[in-house]
């Protein structure tokens, strides 16, 4: 069985995969609401819309997760994107592979997000279902519509999920 151990997660080595929502360390935004607020516009391509789909805002009350964590199913959402943002410092960890053939364990790659720091999947990319790291709340931006987007693969062999010590 492959032992999977996240690294961190940053917006070049997540790309192949989606965005990284987060404001840049030193970045500047707006001024709105009288100067009492600085906007951010993080994410401008939000894909939601194919075969008549909309945008929907849930909220995921996860569990933490325990690790090391046998791996066995992947999903992939192929008509749209799906984000994910922790409300509150809740690190989650992502498990995705790329868009495409359904995935084996060599293919796939892990993120630890730092609890800040959320995510836009991009359609096609394999990914495992939240994996909290700390529970609580995530705000989960994703397509619905009449057409059903979630294929799952189950995987030949399971990859595990270990996090380092500490």
């Amino acid at each position: 069985m492959r032992t999977l151990h996240p690294q961190a997660l940053t917006a070049e080595a997540f790309a192949p995969y989606g965005q990284v929502v987060q404001a840049r360390a030193g970045a500047s935004g707006r001024a709105i609401n009288a100067g009492t607020t600085e906007r951010f516009d993080l994410v401008d391509d939000l894909q939601l819309h194919a075969a008549g789909g909309r945008a929907t805002l849930a909220l995921f009350r996860a569990q933490a997760r325990r690790f090391p964590l046998p791996l066995r199913e992947m999903e992939r959402h192929a008509l749209g994107s799906q984000s994910f943002v922790p409300l509150g410092a809740r690190r989650f960890v992502l498990a995705v592979a790329p868009a495409g053939d359904p995935p084996g364990a060599g293919d796939l790659a892990a993120f630890l997000s730092d609890g800040l720091q959320g995510v836009v999947l991009a359609p096609g990319t394999w990914h495992h279902a939240l994996l909290a790291v700390d529970a609580g709340d995530f705000v989960v931006i994703e397509r619905a519509g009449a057409a059903v987007d979630c294929d799952l693969h189950a995987l030949a062999v399971p990859a595990l999920l270990a996090l380092a010590p500490g």
